[in-house]
């Protein structure tokens, strides 16, 4: 049998589809809730009455709890003064569409969540519950944590103005219980003449290791730096602007090093996961009598074998003879400085997801900010709490796309 040829019918036209582009939204003006954080030893507080002062010039409303800035020393006037309207109830707080917090939600606040709710806090990957998770995916929340987005230099902000805090603190709270009225050796951390200079180990060369060798150095102590990392080494002395003793970790070097000095800083950590422990009982147990330890990774379990999580009213004990400072969160104890320091990075970020016309827009044009979004519309975007807890993981670049 013969086939036909296709015929065209002349009534049929062909014609292009109209383009159609991207075009971004109008902005959206945010109603911003900062709750007063309960969770244990939390001053800090994510935006300070100059940031909110901004973003209230701008359009957007801000909602403080009552006493939410005490921890930093900010008063409700400072607040009120600066536009923000102070609430009384907590219920009323997390109302807000968007919640901005220096901690975790806790146990105590998840009943106040409410359904398709912004939260922009930290995560504290060790600390984390799969039922806060859970509890949280139920009520589609969008969740942004302070630790994984970046900005456009491809760094990780608040982690590192942390860092940096938390390297600057080191030394003078080495300094502090290295004195005779803290039942230290009684030993001034260096700079005087005809005096050798006081021994500083540091263990681990990133931002905290950084700032505690330039503070370290400043004071006129003698300084050596360990880690397994060469170019983070190279990259010290290059931001340092001056050669350094460094080494690998060695035990046998290290342990050579920790008997003679004075004060030992552990900053070692892993991206994810426990911190390595380097410096075994033994090693500390060889240490002087009256010298301290101050494990500045014991966030993520520490890396000095004799350490234990101590808090901010007793932050030492003595093992060995050896003074051990072991509290976790070290920012929060300078408050006000790291308030300042977070309000920096969130404030103008808040400002864009406003401009945007909310964090679901931004998200589609902002690469940098998809790294730090765990959870989107209740849907669990990080892979790595997706295999803590064994919890469905969904790809936030496959979620974006479908909806457009």
């Amino acid at each position: 049998m013969a086939t036909s040829k296709p015929s065209i019918s002349a009534s049929f036209v062909y014609e292009t589809m109209e383009e159609t582009l991207d075009i971004k939204p109008q902005g959206e003006k945010l109603f911003i809730g900062i709750p007063r954080e309960i969770a244990f030893q939390e001053n800090r507080i994510a935006l300070t009455p100059d940031a909110v002062g901004v973003l209230v010039a701008n359009g957007n409303h801000v909602s403080v709890e009552h006493k939410a800035g005490e921890g930093s020393n900010y008063t409700d006037q400072d607040y009120a003064e600066a536009g923000a309207k102070i609430v009384y109830e907590k219920a009323e707080i997390y109302k807000a569409p968007v919640l901005v917090k220096s901690a975790p939600p806790v146990e105590e606040d998840l009943p106040f969540l409410q359904m398709n709710q912004t939260i922009i806090s930290p995560i504290h990957l060790s600390a984390l519950k799969k039922h806060h998770i859970e509890t949280m995916m139920a009520k589609r929340i969008t969740a942004l944590s302070f630790e994984n987005f970046k900005d456009d230099s491809g760094t990780y902000p608040i982690v590192r103005s942390m860092s940096e805090i938390a390297g600057s603190a080191v030394m003078l709270i080495a300094g502090q219980y290295l004195s005779s009225f803290n039942k230290g050796k009684g030993v001034l951390l260096g700079g005087i003449s005809g005096i050798p200079p006081t021994k500083v180990v540091i263990v681990g060369a990133g931002i905290v290791g950084e700032f505690a060798t330039r503070n370290a150095l400043a004071l006129g102590a003698s300084v050596k730096v360990f880690d397994n990392n060469v170019t983070r080494l190279k990259q010290l002395q290059n931001n340092l602007g001056q050669r350094i003793w460094t080494s690998v970790l060695e035990p046998r070097i290290l342990a050579k090093q920790l008997k003679t000095c004075e004060v030992a800083v552990g900053a070692l950590s892993n991206e994810f996961g426990r911190a390595p422990v380097v410096v075994s009982e033994e090693m500390v147990a060889a240490m002087r009598p009256g010298s301290i330890i101050i494990d500045v990774a014991i966030d993520r379990g520490g890396c000095f074998e004799t350490s234990e999580l101590t808090s901010h009213e007793n932050p030492t004990f003595l093992k060995h003879g050896v003074i051990h400072y072991c509290v976790p969160n070290i920012p929060s104890g300078f408050a006000r400085t790291a308030s300042q320091a977070i309000s920096n990075i969130l404030m103008p970020l808040i400002l864009e997801v406003s401009d945007e016309g909310g964090l679901e827009e931004m998200v589609w044009h902002n690469f940098n900010l998809r790294e730090g979004i765990y959870l989107f519309k209740g849907a669990l975007t990080d892979i790595y709490i997706s295999q803590k807890f064994d919890l469905k993981f969904t790809d936030l670049n496959l979620l974006i796309a479908s909806r457009r």
